[in-house]
């Protein structure tokens, strides 16, 4: 079909189909390889991300809308559209970028929690830190990692100190190893079901659905506090295992 044949508003309209074809593709990115469920809510993407993408899939079918007009000659229209199109890919490169960058890629028991860390918060310089065996970086959502014991306490105050200063623990590749390995430190660390609502009688209730929701029951089910970027929150565990059941944003702090 000639340029000079489409009206603006069936070009916009195409434009506006192919926008969310593309939308839905990087969606399926973001929600299901690189912060599947419920990583995303815990680390804070999903208004983001939204919001770019709705951004980015609406102002380029406008600008289609302005730019397009059939008068023009036809090598001056296809310039035009294709400035437009190259600069909404640009934007969208540009923050799909920036969401890769700042995926979950551990959950870590800390001693006495489980932190989120994600690939944008560990220094460039501890990369050559990590263990042989480990990825620091999978592209396909958060291992399950926990810290060993320190050396000695100078190791201890080190990264005590450090973590005042804003390098967590659990970003520093030294002190990672395989969370089976530390299962009877983590059941020792949780605690019972119970003990949290009797803490915060507020909780109940949605402990109680989520309990519900994944087949179990407080008894068979212990939690840790949960740290990460977008605030705190609770890490229910089995409480034979350890293995993660849910994570709830309620503030177990």
């Amino acid at each position: 079909m000639a340029f000079g044949s489409l009206r603006r508003g069936v070009a916009s309209a195409i434009h506006l189909a192919f926008s969310a074809v593309l939308a839905a593709i990087c969606a399926a990115l973001v929600f299901l390889l690189w912060y599947p469920a419920p990583y995303g809510a815990m680390s804070g993407v999903s208004d983001l991300f939204l919001l770019m993408l709705g951004v980015d899939v609406v102002l380029g079918p406008m600008v289609t809308l302005v730019v397009f007009k059939p008068t023009k000659p036809r090598a001056e229209l296809l310039r035009d559209l294709t400035v437009v199109v190259m600069l909404q890919l640009g934007a969208l490169s540009y923050g799909m970028w920036a969401v890769f960058a700042g995926r979950p890629v551990h959950a870590v028991f800390e001693y006495d929690r489980i932190r989120m860390v994600h690939a944008n918060e560990i220094p460039e310089e501890f990369w050559s830190r990590v263990p042989a065996e480990m990825d620091a970086f999978p592209l396909t959502g958060p291992t399950l990692l926990a810290l060993r014991p320190f050396k000695d306490n100078a190791e201890q105050m080190s990264a005590v100190f450090a973590a005042l200063n804003g390098v967590q623990m659990s970003v520093r590749p030294e002190l990672w190893m395989p969370y089976s390995h530390a299962v009877p430190e983590i059941l020792k660390a949780a605690k019972p079901i119970s003990a949290l609502i009797a803490a915060k009688p507020g909780f109940a209730i949605p402990l109680q659905e989520a309990l519900h929701a994944h087949c179990r029951t407080a008894d068979t089910t212990v939690y840790l506090p949960l740290a990460s970027r977008a605030g705190f929150g609770t890490a229910l565990l089995d409480a034979t295992t350890a293995e993660p059941v849910a994570l709830l944003p309620l503030d177990a702090f």
